[in-house]
């Protein structure tokens, strides 16, 4: 296994960078780009480490990508993603990457981030920013999505922990999350439009590459339902029908939500990125 820190895009003196874990097996490998969590406004690569360590060692490359996030907004993050699986692509056989291989995963927030990835990789916006090479032929699609009790709804969310914080016994895990929401989205309009529950529901033409959502329980900020939700169902199997219904493949898995940071969620991660990145046997 080697490691290496990679600038990938520079923002005028701002770099950007990924932190690359590959196994030391020559050949190319398949590989995931990895996305932090913390409200759209915290984390950082270092809390994805662990979990690309496992990927690794099953034979997938792993890149913990650092992108913009907080009082930067949205679309930000989107554009530094959508940058990364194309620049990814472009220069994947430097560092022993097969480019036809990229998967995405993301964690809370960057599960959020990385769905709406997967399902816009030709949006204008998102795509703005032009290859540092002449391969512009890359797209930014991926072959698999892995989401980790994903805020896939951020609109919902929001409603839900300005609620719940407004509760006379407030939960202690609301924490700043409507804080995080503002500096982030702005508005609720834009949580709504960056929002891939809503993308489904209002029929728009996307991508729907085979996806995994594991979803801790009991976990009342990403398992609850929706009150405006057409469907009677919470948030993970309302996003499951939709995507089914949309003609993607998706299964939810459910784990202990007090074992979640540990293999009990990253066994079946790795088992369907393998699925959908190593080659049959």
């Amino acid at each position: 296994m080697t490691t290496e820190e990679i600038e990938y895009h520079r923002h005028g003196d701002r770099p950007m960078t990924l932190h690359l874990t590959r196994p030391a097996s020559d050949g190319l490998h398949p590989a995931i780009i990895d996305l932090h969590g913390g409200g759209w406004a915290k984390g950082s690569p270092s809390e994805c480490l662990s979990r690309n360590q496992i990927m690794t060692e099953a034979g997938i490359a792993a890149a913990a990508l650092d992108f913009r996030d907080g009082g930067d907004g949205y679309p930000t993050s989107l554009i530094d993603i959508n940058y990364a699986v194309r620049w990814l692509k472009a220069h994947g056989s430097e560092m022993g990457i097969d480019s036809e291989r990229i998967g995405i995963v993301g964690q809370s927030s960057g599960g959020h981030l990385a769905m709406l990835a997967a399902m816009r990789p030709d949006d204008a916006r998102y795509a703005s920013i032009e290859l540092d090479t002449d391969a512009n032929n890359v797209d930014a699609s991926v072959r698999c999505v892995g989401m980790l009790w994903p805020v896939i709804n951020p609109l919902s969310r929001y409603r839900r922990v300005c609620g719940l914080r407004d509760a006379a016994d407030t939960p202690a895990w609301v924490g700043d999350l409507p804080e995080r929401h503002d500096l982030y989205w702005r508005t609720e309009e834009t949580m709504a439009e960056g929002n891939p529950m809503l993308a489904l529901e209002n029929s728009e033409p996307i991508a729907t590459p085979p996806a995994l959502w594991i979803q801790g329980r009991p976990d009342p900020v990403h398992d609850y339902r929706d009150p405006d939700s057409p469907r009677d169902l919470n948030e993970p199997e309302r996003f499951a029908a939709n995507y089914r219904d949309a003609g993607g493949d998706i299964d939810v898995v459910y784990i202990d939500q007090e074992n979640r940071s540990s293999n009990t969620s990253a066994d079946p991660l790795t088992a369907f990125l393998a699925k959908h990145l190593l080659p049959a046997n």
